[in-house]
């Protein structure tokens, strides 16, 4: 169960990529994906402004994997998202907390109207198709998902083979060279990089590779 979840959490991952850069509406952008642990069908997309990395700059978004029986799409949690970051709804308090320092939405998607999907949604369905298209090939680790902890501070969720929980690996973007890349499927097992981060429960452990 815990190895479809996680591929599904990687599929919608991967597809959610270019809402890093590219707002997903206004000045909405996409701050990370934070990969909940079996048996939770859920993901949480992190949202805030461009360059936004402090706590209480971002909303964590709880959706959902199955939408009326149906698995959740990328395109579709996208229509979601913009009615979410847009809605002025007064949540009711037993569906906020916190996660990690911020704020935590765990979506009712039957009190919502569902979203439709754009055009432009559409057709980078499309696009997709034949530019990324599919291949039964995972790559491996596998990404599960992303969050941005500070300006120059990435975590990435990989897969752990043998546990519902993914591995957190923290790495800095200005010093992600070609050698740590090549060499960070080998480094997860090095246990001197190993850090444990009691915030984040998306994780079994940290390993720490910023100075690496």
């Amino acid at each position: 169960m815990h190895a479809e979840i996680a591929e599904q959490q990687a599929d919608i991952t991967r597809l959610l990529l270019h809402h890093v850069h590219a707002p997903v509406t206004g000045t909405h952008f996409i701050r990370g994906v934070l990969p909940a642990s079996a048996p939770s069908s859920v993901i949480r997309v992190v949202m805030g402004e461009a360059n936004a990395y402090a706590p209480d700059e971002l909303i964590a978004y709880e959706i959902p994997l199955q939408w009326d029986s149906e698995p959740a799409t990328a395109h579709g949690i996208t229509a979601l998202l913009r009615t979410l970051v847009t809605d002025t709804r007064i949540y009711s308090s037993e569906r906020i907390s916190q996660v990690m320092g911020m704020l935590l939405v765990r979506v009712d998607l039957s009190a919502l109207e569902a979203p439709a999907p754009t055009t432009d949604d559409r057709a980078l369905v499309i696009l997709r198709c034949f530019a990324q298209p599919y291949t039964e090939e995972e790559p491996s680790p596998l990404l599960r998902g992303f969050c941005f902890r500070d300006e120059d501070r990435l975590r990435l969720y990989l897969n752990a083979a043998d546990a519902p929980e993914a591995i957190a690996v923290d790495v800095r973007p200005s010093n992600a060279t070609t050698a740590l890349l090549a060499s960070l499927p080998s480094l997860l097992d090095e246990e001197q990089y190993w850090t444990e981060d009691d915030s984040d429960p998306h994780c079994t452990h940290v390993v720490n590779l910023t100075d690496w």
